[in-house]
């Protein structure tokens, strides 16, 4: 067994390893360890990662220590305890707090199309459309809102009635005005 630093000889003198040296002998066999600790490489190799980076900033000092991959392997279990704990608690607080949900039904075609078409108005007449048929604000709220005039208001929304039945094939006439 190789004796450590403080028991090496003052005689005889050890250069540290290198970052380099310590991460191309140590890197793969931690990543091991905390891939079979947490059953995904991703977060294994991430926390790997991010031991070695903890250590590389702070290289001066750790390079002196008796066993630097040790130092680093610690940080790693640290790492991966503190993950774990938290993917735990947040797991739990979910349980606790929201029940299961029914899946609901996706946008209708309809509703998606008339997205899309709302999607190409110019932006004034799109918040306009929103405003007022989504969100059953009158005309004059929705002028005081954006500092123009009600007739600026109904403007936009005859513009858009008229944009939008054209791109939805819909007449012009069976479009709600305002």
């Amino acid at each position: 067994m190789a004796a450590s630093r403080s028991e090496t000889p003052a005689a005889v003198h050890h250069d540290p390893p290198t970052f380099d040296e310590v991460y191309a002998a140590h890197y793969t066999g931690l990543t091991v360890q905390l891939y079979a600790y947490f059953g995904d490489r991703q977060e294994a190799q991430d926390v790997a990662q991010e031991a070695f980076c903890r250590a590389l900033a702070r290289w001066s000092t750790v390079a002196g220590y008796d066993d630097p991959a040790g130092w680093i392997r610690r940080i790693a279990w640290n790492l991966a305890v503190s993950r774990w704990r938290r993917a735990r608690t947040a797991l739990n607080f979910l349980r606790r707090e929201r029940p299961e949900e029914a899946l609901a039904d996706g946008p209708s075609g309809v509703w998606v199309a008339l997205v899309a078409a709302l999607g190409q108005l110019p932006a004034t007449q799109r918040r306009a459309m929103v405003l007022h048929y989504l969100g059953d604000q009158p005309i004059a709220e929705i002028a005081a809102r954006e500092g123009v005039a009600v007739g600026t208001v109904k403007s936009w929304l005859h513009r858009a009635r008229t944009t939008l039945a054209g791109q939805l094939g819909a007449d012009v006439e069976g479009v709600p005005h305002a």
